[in-house]
């Protein structure tokens, strides 16, 4: 199967353009005030209707209320929920039955010890997304440019399809791809400039990265 690019993050007309135009399988938007790329409602739906038909649209947010999502899922009209807190298994079923869309749960990791709750998101997630573990004091679960170590997911055993995050970039992505056998990876600070400013030359590299890697496990 080919491996699913995202970029994640995305704030401005012109770097989303330049993801799709590059041929990102998933863009990306962030709806969590903290979060250097957190966008408005306005935005949202502007930059929804430039992504329509062109990739997928995830939207992510942190431990999110209904009415939070509901205006999300009205603006943006995302194909994909990303649930990047301490959702539990009890709140996806309920996400999903009450809105109907595919839902990505990202579980933090460190060891391999965190990957016992595993079995309860992968009953009820349509994908899974393995972010590295935001230190004790960070203001936000993600989008720190930490790697994990990889090999953590090295045996993994996962019917549910599953992607990789946490510090990747254009170098660095082929190594993180062979290790974890993921069918997808995806990427925000890693082609930033600075938090929260998407560089566009970064991001067409990452996704060279990517398809260069993609045709490198097909041999």
């Amino acid at each position: 199967m080919p491996l699913l690019v995202k970029i994640c993050g995305l704030s401005t007309r012109e770097t989303l353009d330049v993801a799709l135009e590059g041929g990102a399988d998933m863009v990306g938007f962030v709806f969590f005030p903290p979060s250097p790329r957190h966008i408005s409602l306005e935005t949202a739906r502007e930059l929804g209707k430039q992504a329509k038909g062109r990739a997928v649209k995830v939207a992510l947010t942190v431990d999110a209320d209904d009415a939070t999502i509901e205006n999300i899922i009205e603006t943006l009209r995302p194909d994909i929920l990303q649930l990047h807190g301490k959702e539990t298994t009890a709140r996806l079923r309920d996400l999903k039955q009450k809105f109907g869309l595919p839902l990505m749960k990202a579980l933090p990791v460190e060891t391999a010890a965190d990957l016992a709750p595993l079995p309860g998101y992968a009953g009820v997630a349509d994908r899974i997304l393995f972010d590295a573990r935001a230190p004790k004091d960070a203001t936000r679960p993600g989008g720190l440019g930490a790697p994990f170590d990889w090999h953590v997911l090295e045996n993994l055993d996962l019917a549910l399809p599953y992607m990789v995050s946490g510090g990747l970039n254009a170098e660095n992505v082929t190594e993180a791809v062979r290790v974890t056998r993921a069918g997808g990876v995806d990427v925000s600070s890693g082609v930033e400039r600075t938090p929260g400013v998407k560089d566009p030359e970064l991001i067409r590299a990452f996704i060279r990265a990517a398809r260069a890697t993609q045709e490198l496990m097909v041999r």
